[in-house]
C-alpha cells in the first residue's frame, strides 16, 4: 500500500510537536487523525491546514488518560478512515516542582496523560494491526527519561516508562509486521518554554552543542523516518541536539 492509502492518529495534535507531526504525515500523503482533549480550535487550525495544502485531516476530540475514551477515539478513527496504519502518542502534559512538595495528584495526572495513555490507545490499535499485519508506533518519550530533570520527578518518570513500555511491545509485536519506536525531544521551541525569559532559555542553549532550541519539525521528521523505516524497532532516537550525549 502506499502512503495515501494509510491512516495516522496522532494524540495531543493541537499544537506544538503534535501538530508538526500531523502536518509532516499529511505532507507524506497519509490520512490524518489530529487528537485533542481541551484545544478543539487548535485542532481545528490544524485540519484546515492540512486540507489548504490538499491534505486529508479530521479532529478528534478524547481524552487519551481515559481508556474508555482512548479504545473509543482509536474506534472512531478506523470508522472514519478504514484503517489505522500509524500511531504516534504524544499527548502530554507536565505539574513541575521539587519532590517533597509533589502532591499525589501531580503524580498521578502526569503519570496518566502520559504513560497511561500511551498503553491505552497502543493496546486499542493493536487489535486491527495485528489483523493487517502490518503497524507504525512511535511513542514520544523525552531526554528527561534518559538523564532525570530536577523538579520533574513525575515527568522523568512517565517518559522512562514509555522507552520499557515501548521496547516490550516491540519485541512481542516484532513478527507481526508492527514496528515500535521512541522518538526523546530535548529542549524544543513549544508552548512548555513559554514561561520561560529570553536570558533563560540563552542559558539553556548554552548547554546545547549545536546551538539552539529544537523546533517541531525537528522532531517531525525524526517520527518521519521512524515510520517509514522496516528494519528498525525498539529503538530510541534522541532529537536534542547533544543535549544528552553520553
Amino acid at each position: 500500500m502506499s502512503w495515501a492509502e494509510r491512516t495516522a492518529l496522532v494524540t495531543g495534535a493541537s499544537r506544538g510537536i503534535g501538530r508538526a507531526i500531523a502536518e509532516r504525515f499529511a505532507q507524506a500523503g497519509l490520512k490524518v487523525a489530529v487528537n485533542f482533549r481541551q484545544d478543539e480550535a487548535g485542532a481545528a487550525a490544524v485540519v484546515e491546514a492540512i486540507r489548504a495544502r490538499g491534505g486529508q485531516a479530521e479532529a478528534f476530540g478524547a481524552d487519551v488518560a481515559v481508556p474508555a475514551e482512548a479504545e473509543a477515539l482509536v474506534d472512531r478513527v478506523r470508522e472514519r478512515f478504514g484503517s489505522l496504519d500509524v500511531l504516534v502518542n504524544n499527548a502530554g502534559t507536565t505539574r513541575d516542582t521539587l519532590l517533597l512538595r509533589m502532591r499525589p495528584d501531580d503524580w498521578d495526572a502526569v503519570l496518566a496523560t502520559n504513560l497511561s495513555s500511551v498503553f491505552y490507545c497502543t493496546k486499542a490499535a493493536l487489535k486491527s494491526m495485528t489483523r493487517q499485519r502490518f503497524g507504525r508506533i512511535v511513542n514520544i518519550s523525552s531526554v528527561a527519561g534518559l538523564v532525570g530533570n530536577a523538579g520533574q520527578a513525575n515527568y522523568a518518570a512517565a517518559k522512562a516508562g514509555i522507552i520499557g513500555f515501548t521496547k516490550a511491545v516491540a519485541r512481542e509485536w516484532a513478527t507481526r509486521g508492527i514496528t515500535a519506536n521512541c522518538v526523546a525531544p530535548g529542549l524544543i521551541e513549544t508552548d512548555f518554554l513559554r514561561h520561560l525569559t529570553e536570558s533563560q532559555k540563552a542559558e539553556m542553549v548554552a548547554h546545547i552543542p549545536m546551538g539552539r532550541l529544537g523546533r517541531p519539525e525537528d522532531v517531525a521528521e525524526a517520527v518521519w523516518y521512524l515510520v517509514q523505516a522496516d528494519y528498525v524497532t525498539g529503538h530510541v532516537l534522541v532529537v536534542d541536539g547533544g543535549l544528552a550525549m553520553q
